[in-house]
């Protein structure tokens, strides 16, 4: 991870010094629910109109995390669509040089899903226990841990009792449908796949674990080069996102037939309606940035040991709507 950083590090210098071309944005982003307002914005024309004929939008999709840091450290994109975990990394690996957070895009959205048959009714019970989580210090693993912790048991890895398996999402569906693990910390659509097609049950809503319920899924990066070199398009990208999450909540029966379409495009496989209906159920779409999260997530990461600092001081760029 250190030897990543480093080459990552390299790489956003050599970036400082790149010219942007002005009639262009390169955006990342996954093809999951938590990344609807993207897909949205992008299917229904919303970004492009807020930006104008003159500017084109280049996309790629991305698997995780990490991987659409590195494009956005290396200058392969500009904006990005990513979880709290990797954008608050990248920011404090760079010492706040390579990124900026603008804007939200999701918020809730992962829960701990658990095998019936497991045994596990409460907390405790989880000692012993084989629990997935995406990636290691991707968001769900960073909550599944301090949730650990906060039980009074911990990762095996750590000193703890409780086995911690970084596994990708589809293969801690097909592994709990095996009772080769007790369980895996997700995010939507992918609880909701647990839930309702492995037999899963949820032992936790990760929603109760935060005040009002509320803790950021999907934010929006920006390369801090970027920013500086192009504010106004970025501020014309975040109307168009304002339109998007609008359209979003007040459609939610076409914004579900929309994102099924894309999702099937991107990745040749749809979501079945009841698994679409139960994450959307769980999720909330909102440009709101949260800082007080994030600052816990950062604090959660350190003690964790996956950063160096819980110091995030200027990772936000707010207010950038009403730039013209």
């Amino acid at each position: 991870m250190r030897n990543r950083w480093a080459l990552l590090g390299v790489a956003w210098l050599a970036l400082a010094g790149t010219a942007w071309a002005e009639d262009r944005i390169r955006v990342g982003y996954f093809p999951n629910l938590t990344h609807a307002v993207a897909m949205v914005g992008l299917e229904r024309g919303f970004f492009a109109a807020a930006l104008g004929s003159q500017t084109a939008i280049d996309t790629k999709a991305f698997n995780a995390g990490p991987a659409e840091m590195e494009a956005l450290f290396a200058g392969a994109i500009d904006l990005g669509y990513i979880g709290p975990g990797p954008a608050i990394t990248g920011f404090v690996r760079s010492k706040g040089k390579a990124l900026r957070v603008v804007a939200g895009a999701a918020m809730g959205g992962a829960s701990l899903i658990v095998r019936p048959d497991a045994g596990i009714e409460r907390s405790a019970d989880l000692a012993g226990k084989r629990i997935a989580s995406p990636q290691i210090g991707n968001t769900q693993d960073i909550a599944l841990r301090t949730y650990l912790r906060a039980a009074g048991l911990g990762a095996a890895d750590h000193g703890g009792t409780v086995t911690v398996l970084p596994l990708a999402n589809p293969d801690i569906v097909t592994l709990l449908g095996k009772k080769q693990i007790d369980g895996g910390w997700v995010p939507e659509p992918w609880a909701s796949v647990l839930r309702l097609q492995a037999g899963g049950k949820e032992l936790v809503d990760e929603r109760a674990l935060w005040p009002d319920g509320k803790f950021p899924t999907t934010v929006v990066v920006v390369s801090a080069a970027f920013l500086a070199a192009h504010r106004p398009l970025v501020a014309a990208w975040l109307r168009g996102q304002r339109e998007a999450i609008t359209w979003l909540n007040e459609h939610p029966a076409e914004a579900k037939r929309v994102l099924n379409e894309v999702i099937r495009r991107l990745t040749t496989r749809d979501l079945p309606p009841a698994v679409l209906d139960g994450a959307w159920a769980r999720l909330t779409f909102s440009s709101a940035l949260l800082p007080e999260a994030f600052a816990k997530i950062a604090k959660d990461a350190e003690s964790l040991g996956y950063l160096p600092s819980a110091r995030i001081d200027g990772l936000f760029e707010g207010g950038l709507e009403g730039d013209r």
